[in-house]
């Protein structure tokens, strides 16, 4: 991991650990140590403690009494909670989108897709397309302008994040053939301000990545906490 920068080392913390996690260097389940991290970051264990609590929140890392803290696993259970929360979430903030969106952010989401066309011809590795596709879905909610909706988003992306980076892992050729097309037609729909269909196509774009993470889980046999 790369060594903390002064700022908010709270802050620094949970950003290095995140992305830790994200790259695989800590496993779901795996335990975080606070004197191993603040060794390796040179930070305190007290910042190490505020980083791992803002994680907490985040919902990526659980801290359970006298068992120390863990990178959250990967359940059948939790992925139906947390995909069917952002298909709530991702069918209010397209339509709510739809309504304010101007020319200049749908040009923005047309880049995006055209990135993700770009960088799948062109070989790019699974996590590379994951930060395009966690990208257009920012920016819908950066759209719809509404700062409740946005705190919602962010309290679930890690974990949608991680959930996602497990799916592409066991099943990148599906993800790749889904991934332009999809996105390119939620933003089309945004363009047309077809707010009955988008709410609709919104939500069927999660549960769909929900149904088949939850297939993944059940064929590799992962299905507790």
């Amino acid at each position: 991991m790369r060594k903390a920068q002064r700022r908010s080392l709270g802050q620094e913390a949970a950003d290095r650990v995140r992305d830790a996690v994200f790259a695989g260097y800590f496993a779901p389940g795996a335990p975080l140590r606070e004197v191993e991290l603040a060794a390796s970051l040179e930070i305190s264990r007290g910042s190490v403690r505020e980083g791992l609590a803002r994680l907490e929140q985040e919902g990526l890392v659980r801290s359970v009494w006298h068992r120390g803290t863990r990178v959250i696993e990967l359940s059948a259970a939790d992925v139906d909670e947390v995909y069917t929360v952002r298909a709530a979430l991702e069918r209010l903030a397209f339509a709510t989108a739809a309504g304010r969106i101007d020319a200049s952010a749908l040009a923005g989401l047309d880049g995006v897709v055209d990135g993700m066309a770009r960088s799948l011809a062109e070989g790019a590795d699974g996590p590379a397309l994951l930060a395009l596709d966690m990208d257009f879905h920012d920016r819908v909610y950066e759209a719809a302008a509404n700062r409740r909706l946005l705190d919602a988003w962010h309290a679930v992306r890690s974990q949608v994040y991680l959930f996602q980076l497990t799916r592409i892992a066991r099943d990148d050729a599906e993800y790749r053939g889904i991934l332009v097309g999809e996105h390119r037609e939620l933003a089309g729909l945004l363009r047309r301000g077809d707010t009955a269909c988008l709410a609709v196509a919104a939500e069927e774009h999660v549960d769909s990545a929900r149904r088949r993470l939850v297939r993944i889980l059940a064929d590799t046999g992962t299905t507790e906490a």
